[in-house]
């Protein structure tokens, strides 16, 4: 059974609700968005230093320790439409504190001002960047939650078909890998889930790709990628999330591929649970097992 301080949190999500899909207008989804998550929190062990990653904005988060020569190349989720550096600065912290390594996000375009293919494009320039800075590939992890999380896929279809070295592994968290809405968890988890709705899923994909679109294309929908020769996955998603089923046909296919995978499922977690680490356990032990995994890839 979840913790008492998982479901007081989760009352209180249902209590006031986000209903991100009422807020039509994409740069008002964008201060809602990052109005809730408020002002990161300045800690005294992390340094914060701005880059320009072949011209996409990225910061550096580094713990006090860490392993220099070892990184987590972080893409933030928000639909392709919201979301920033600094709405996930705390996640990102909170991963490179338990790692010892360093925390490299990006601020990939967004949509619709830059639709699909432009986060691909800059999360392949952000890596590429890495390389130019004589960082091994092997130790490097690509990792990233919702929307980002399926951006990780992606990134690593597009190195793989560039023929790019492919780094350690990728950490997807509560991935958004079917912009065509197939999965049957669209509907049969839209009561428990606080967060996604199908009508906010829905509002993203034509921000990202377009109503003439087509979202059975690989790169934005990487659920139909072709994953074979892909580096290990790590795969966590909570079994309350309308996004559910993207992350279990995305193991399923990634194993078929022979992709070597690893699975977490949250028993009645939300989406990208492990965001609200400072508000119940199931978080924190949630960042504990992601960090292991880091770990174990980059040694």
């Amino acid at each position: 059974m979840p913790s008492q301080e998982f479901r007081d949190f989760n009352a209180r999500l249902f209590a006031h609700p986000a209903s991100f899909e009422t807020i039509k207008d994409p740069v008002k989804l964008r201060e809602v968005f990052a109005a809730m998550n408020g002002e990161p929190t300045v800690c005294p062990d992390v340094t914060i230093a701005s880059a320009d990653a072949n011209g996409v904005p990225g910061e550096w988060v580094e713990i006090a320790g860490s392993d220099p020569s070892r990184v987590i190349l972080f893409l933030h989720g928000g639909g392709y439409v919201f979301g920033s550096i600094t709405t996930h600065r705390s996640l990102v912290v909170a991963l490179s504190r338990e790692t010892r390594v360093r925390g490299f996000s990006i601020d990939y375009r967004l949509a619709p001002e830059n639709p699909f293919p432009a986060a691909v494009e800059d999360a392949v320039r952000g890596y590429q960047w890495l390389l130019a800075q004589r960082i091994d590939p092997s130790r490097i992890v690509i990792a990233g939650d919702s929307a980002g999380g399926g951006l990780t896929v992606a990134t690593l279809v597009s190195l793989r078909d560039q023929g790019l070295p492919l780094p350690a592994a990728g950490v997807c968290l509560s991935p958004w890998t079917d912009l065509a809405l197939q999965g049957e968890s669209q509907k049969t988890k839209a009561s428990v889930d606080p967060f996604i709705s199908a009508a906010l899923c829905a509002s993203n994909v034509r921000h990202y790709i377009g109503n003439a679109g087509d979202p059975y294309n690989p790169l934005a929908s990487p659920l139909y990628a072709d994953l074979r020769g892909l580096p290990p996955l790590l795969v966590l998603v909570g079994t309350a999330e309308v996004l559910m089923d993207d992350s279990i046909r995305l193991v399923e296919k990634a194993r078929q591929a022979q992709v070597e995978v690893d699975l977490i499922i949250g028993e009645q977690m939300i989406h990208v649970w492990p965001f609200f680490s400072d508000e119940f356990p199931e978080a924190r032990e949630a960042v504990v097992q992601i960090a292991n995994y880091i770990r174990k890839m980059l040694k």
